[in-house]
């Protein structure tokens, strides 16, 4: 392993042949410099690992070094000595990035120790870094896995809105689509990401909970309010809430919610003190909203206040051509967590997956590949490992009612495609749908019986 170099400036001769003593008996590489001007083009020309620089200097001082550096986006330890050490001038220095501040003449175990203590903090963030990103990759856009021309367009928009850290954001999407992954995505690419990302399913809590949990209380608010509770805005602050399921949000709590948004406060349930919001909204919902607004169940004003920056994610249907992509990515994932020696997807099994409709998304999809992933311990997944959980199978013809739409799975070969195939294969799954009761079969259909038998 290569020496650690540390690069020490101070314009006095004496003091930088003391420290030049001192650092290589610990066993350092050594670079000096008699000006901040010299340190950088030092910098600019040799690897450093940590600076050690000397406050009061002709010219560029000591601070202007660390700023230079730190526009520079220079990442390395650094330490300030200073004959003229004041609590401000020490404060001023951590805040603009030192990682710690030495009086001259310092004691060289002092130095030593504040040497060590600068790669110990460096080396922890660093793996601190590391760590993040290894957590945040699923949820980074470039981490989408899709060629569809659909998703590659909406991602250009979350990314733009992501820049835009105030913006609330309206994501919607069948049940599976991705909508929490895609508005993690748009919190890890703003400059909220290092802060928290806070979900809430609006459908899951109980309406009477609901408030509490979101606007947090204080000790004796309502019975069994024993002590104060942060809510989850309380949590969000700096960073990103989702409030999922947007759409089965209660009435009285809408109005609340959107006193929150246009106001940029809110309060704790049984508290007076308004809390200044400084987090930013993203919603999500399978619901048509504007249809609940004609229905009454949603209000007119707050749909407008969440809707200045929609986002509609297509259904896995709309985008077949993503199907393979997506069944080879779960498929390593869980043969990776499962230590499984799989070679990969069948032909006639993705045939199979390319040809049902999912009607659970990309949900459903992983589920299967990993129920197949369980079952097999080698070789490919065949279409006898494929467990769909529809109505009916993809490896038989396919039929169920979504959202008020019929969808049809059929398959027909290019060179016998025809009109009277396509009502033979529908005629199939009546039949199928009904234990071959012609009778209810063709009243399905809405034709009758000798038109059915024709």
């Amino acid at each position: 392993m290569d020496k650690i170099t540390i690069l020490a400036i101070d314009d006095d001769e004496i003091s930088l042949q003391i420290l030049a003593k001192d650092i290589t008996k610990w066993g350092y590489s050594l670079l000096t410099a008699k000006s901040a001007e010299e340190a950088l083009e030092m910098l600019a020309n040799n690897h450093v690992d940590l600076v050690i620089s000397d406050h009061r200097m002709p010219g560029m001082d000591g601070l202007e070094l660390l700023s230079a550096l730190k526009a520079q986006n220079v990442n390395i330890p650094f330490i300030m000595l200073t004959a003229f050490a004041t609590i401000d001038r020490a404060v001023l220095s951590l805040k603009q990035g030192a990682d710690d501040y030495l009086q001259k003449p310092y004691e060289p175990k002092e130095l030593q120790a504040t040497i060590r203590r600068s790669f110990d903090y460096k080396k922890l963030f660093d793996e601190n870094l590391n760590l993040k990103d290894q957590l945040f990759s699923p949820f980074r856009f470039n981490s989408v896995v899709s060629c569809s021309h659909k998703i590659q367009s909406l991602l250009l928009l979350s990314e733009k809105v992501a820049a835009s850290p105030d913006t609330t954001v309206a994501i919607y999407g069948e049940s599976g689509t991705g909508k929490e992954v895609l508005a993690r995505a748009i919190h890890v690419a703003s400059e909220r990401g290092p802060y928290k990302f806070v979900a809430i399913n609006c459908a899951g809590i109980p309406a009477t909970l609901l408030e509490s949990e979101l606007f947090g209380y204080i000790k004796g608010a309502f019975t069994g309010a024993d002590n104060d509770r942060d809510g989850k805005f309380d949590l969000a602050q700096k960073g990103t809430i989702l409030l999922d399921e947007i759409g089965d949000m209660p009435l009285d709590l809408q109005a609340k919610l959107l006193r929150v948004i246009e106001g940029r406060t809110y309060e704790k349930v049984g508290a007076t003190k308004s809390i200044p919001v400084d987090f930013r909204i993203i919603v999500a919902t399978h619901r048509n909203l504007e249809e609940r607004v004609r229905n009454g169940t949603f209000r007119e004003d707050l749909y407008h206040r969440i809707n200045s920056f929609p986002i509609k994610l297509p259904p896995l249907r709309e985008r077949k051509e993503d199907v393979p992509l997506l069944a080879k990515h779960f498929l390593n994932e869980f043969k990776n967590k499962l230590g499984k020696n799989i070679n990969g997807i069948s032909d006639e099994a993705m045939k199979v997956l390319e040809n049902y409709s999912w009607p659970g998304n990309i949900r459903e999809l992983k589920n299967c590949i990993e129920r197949a992933t369980i079952l097999l311990d080698e070789g490919f997944i065949q279409p006898n490992h494929l467990i769909i959980s529809s109505i009916e199978s993809a490896r038989s013809k396919d039929l169920f009612t979504q959202n008020g739409y019929i969808y049809l799975n059929i398959g027909i070969p290019a060179d016998e495609f025809s009109l009277a195939r396509i009502n033979a294969q529908v005629i199939q799954i009546a039949l199928d749908k009904f234990d071959n009761n012609k009778s209810k079969a063709a009243e399905y259909l809405k034709i009758n019986r000798s038109a059915f038998y024709r």
